[in-house]
C-alpha cells in the first residue's frame, strides 16, 4: 500500500470570523487576521481557516494537528448566565459562539494542542463554566489600541514559552475574565489586575491562553512569536 506523502508542516485549524463587509470580496465574508496567519506560517505551521458550522466538530478537527482559537467579537452574555446585555457588547453571532465553545471543549478534552487568543481565551473560560465582565468600565479603562506590560507567573507554561516574566502586550478588548472556569489558573496579569493568561493544570495536551494579541507584534518581537512557535512544536 502506498502511503501518502509526509506532511511537512503541522496543520493548524483557525476558526474563521464572520465579517459583515470586506472591500476585496465586496460582500460578507469569513476572515482571519493576516498577522495571525503569518505568525503560524513563520512558526512552521500550515494555517487553515475552518468554517464555523453546526456540525460534528470532533470529526472535523480529527485531521488537524493543533488549533488556534483567535480573537473576534463578544460572546453572547447568556452563554455565561448574564441576565442583561451591556450596551457595549458587539458583533455577537450565535453560530460563531456555539462553534468556538465546542472547539475549545473538544481541544481540551482530546488533548489537541490549543493556543487561545483574546476572545479565544474568553471562550475557553466560558466553555469551562466561567464568566466574563461584560465591560471593563468605559473607554478610560478598556485595553483597546494599547500596549502595556504584563506580569507572567514564574514556572507557568507561558513563562517557559516566552522565556520572560514580563512581556510587552498589544491589547484590544473591553471585556475580561470575571469568575474562572473549572480548573483554570491565572498565569499572567496586567497592572490593573486584568487576567492576561490562563492555563489548565493537568490538561491532556499542550494548552495556553493569552488575553492580548501576540500576532500584532510577533513579526518584530521574538518573545511574542514564541507562542506560535510553541503551538506548532506541540502540534508536530
Amino acid at each position: 500500500m502506498t502511503r501518502p506523502p509526509r506532511r511537512l508542516r503541522p496543520l493548524i485549524a483557525v476558526p474563521a470570523r464572520f465579517s459583515a463587509t470586506t472591500s476585496a470580496l465586496r460582500f460578507a465574508a469569513e476572515v482571519n487576521a493576516r498577522a495571525l496567519i503569518e505568525a503560524v506560517w513563520r512558526a512552521g505551521g500550515e494555517p487553515a481557516s475552518i468554517h464555523p458550522a453546526d456540525t460534528d466538530v470532533a470529526g472535523r478537527l480529527a485531521r488537524f494537528d493543533g488549533v488556534l482559537l483567535p480573537g473576534g467579537g463578544d460572546l453572547a452574555p447568556y452563554r455565561y448566565g448574564a441576565g442583561d446585555t451591556h450596551e457595549s457588547v458587539y458583533d455577537v453571532d450565535d453560530l460563531q459562539d456555539a462553534f468556538d465553545l465546542e472547539v475549545a471543549r473538544h481541544a481540551l478534552e482530546s488533548g489537541l494542542p490549543l493556543l487561545a487568543i483574546c476572545r479565544g481565551l474568553q471562550a475557553v473560560n466560558v466553555a469551562l463554566g466561567g464568566t466574563l465582565e461584560q465591560d471593563m468600565g468605559g473607554q478610560d479603562r478598556t485595553h483597546r489600541h494599547l500596549r502595556h506590560p504584563v506580569t507572567v507567573r514564574a514556572g507557568s507554561r507561558v513563562a517557559r514559552v516566552l522565556g520572560e516574566e514580563k512581556a510587552d502586550a498589544s491589547c484590544y478588548h473591553h471585556q475580561r475574565v470575571d469568575r474562572l472556569g473549572d480548573g483554570l489558573t491565572v498565569t499572567a496579569t496586567a497592572a490593573d489586575g486584568t487576567v492576561e493568561g490562563l492555563e489548565l493544570p493537568g490538561a491532556r495536551g499542550w494548552f495556553t491562553a493569552v488575553q492580548w494579541h501576540p500576532e500584532d507584534t510577533a513579526h518584530e518581537d521574538p518573545v511574542q512569536q514564541r507562542l506560535f512557535d510553541a503551538l506548532v512544536r506541540a502540534a508536530a
